[in-house]
């Protein structure tokens, strides 16, 4: 099968590889009908990360199951399904709770951006669709797998709501999903901060009701000229360098809630800025597969329009002009079609 490969920074490839095979009983083999590249792959790309040796990437996706371990229950082969980047049981003590990206038999994916996935936890993790959607529903499906699912865990989080002002640090794909969260969610002023005019526009499409261009403490001083000197009731941040989660906890009044979904590097926060910050602070990956059924439902009533994030859609082997452009962010997100 054909598979994209990280070799080095800024070297990718897509190479053939042997197909998957179940390897437990509770795994799922899928033939990916959509992957994409996210943000957080370029961590790699950009050797921020470094690539010791290479290996696959991928870790969005959704498919058709072509084969399914003896002991996964309701799932049948031939479903279209959609499945969060980390899988989980489901059943344990925390996936109960609500954070599924925490299971206690948690496994990451990271081979997606190919012609087959094998995915762990299959009947816990995959969720399908009652039959196979229409074909310009699947980059929407698609962002439900991780940006959407990701950037509405920090809407939740962030405790968007009526009456409630929300802002957002990061123009990226999981940051414009989280203004779209935040305004399904209900809130009233929605404020995001956002230096291109693209992205802008898009931000405003999803809900934005007001874009800062500024950063660091004249962002922050922007936000609390346009919130009466109070800061936001929720923030969520989207990107995950010292600058932007400095930022977002500047930005959340007193008693108020940050989200920090950027994945951090390099990252040092000052204990007494926490301390006297005052707001309540959740950080990691999203339990994605909490919000799955809800969020396909959305898609499949064409309630919610997440896929107008890809700004690019391309074959699987031209996985490294995909990535090249996400670097250079001449597209916002880019989905890649095996």
């Amino acid at each position: 099968m054909r598979a994209t490969m990280i070799n080095g920074t800024r070297d990718v490839t897509v190479e053939e590889l042997p197909r998957p095979q179940i390897e437990a009983p509770t795994d799922a083999l899928l033939k990916v009908v959509a992957a994409c590249v996210c943000g957080s792959d370029l961590w790699h790309y950009r050797g921020v990360i470094p690539t010791q040796h290479s290996h696959q990437m991928g870790h969005e996706y959704v498919g058709i199951i072509e084969e399914l371990g003896s002991e996964v229950t309701g799932l049948e082969v031939g479903q279209f399904v959609v499945g969060s980047f980390i899988t989980s049981d489901n059943t344990c003590e925390i996936c109960q709770a609500g954070y599924q990206s925490k299971c206690v038999n948690a496994h990451g994916v990271g081979t997606a951006q190919a012609e087959y996935v094998r995915i762990t936890n299959a009947a816990g993790t995959l969720v399908p669709t009652p039959e196979h959607p229409d074909e310009d529903l699947i980059p929407s499906l698609l962002a439900a797998s991780d940006v959407l699912g990701t950037g509405w865990f920090g809407a939740v989080e962030a405790q968007a709501g009526p009456g409630k002002t929300i802002a957002v640090v990061g123009d990226g794909a999981v940051g414009l999903l989280a203004i779209l969260a935040a305004k399904q969610l209900g809130a009233e002023r929605i404020i995001a901060f956002s230096r291109h005019a693209d992205r802008q526009v898009l931000a405003r499409g999803f809900g934005a009701t007001d874009i800062i261009e500024e950063r660091g403490d004249k962002g922050v001083a922007k936000l609390k000229e346009l919130t009466d000197g109070l800061g936001a009731h929720g923030v969520v941040e989207a990107v995950g360098t010292q600058e932007s989660i400095e930022q977002g906890l500047r930005c959340a009044r007193g008693g108020g809630y940050l989200t920090i979904l950027g994945v951090a590097h390099g990252v040092q926060l000052s204990g007494r800025e926490i301390f006297g910050a005052e707001v309540h602070i959740v950080a990691g990956g999203a339990p994605v597969r909490r919000f799955l059924p809800e969020l396909i439902q959305l898609i499949l009533d064409r309630k919610i329009n997440p896929g107008r994030v890809f700004t690019m859609d391309v074959p699987l082997e031209e996985a490294p002009a995909a990535y090249a452009a996400m670097d250079e962010r001449t597209t916002i997100k880019a989905l890649l079609r095996p």
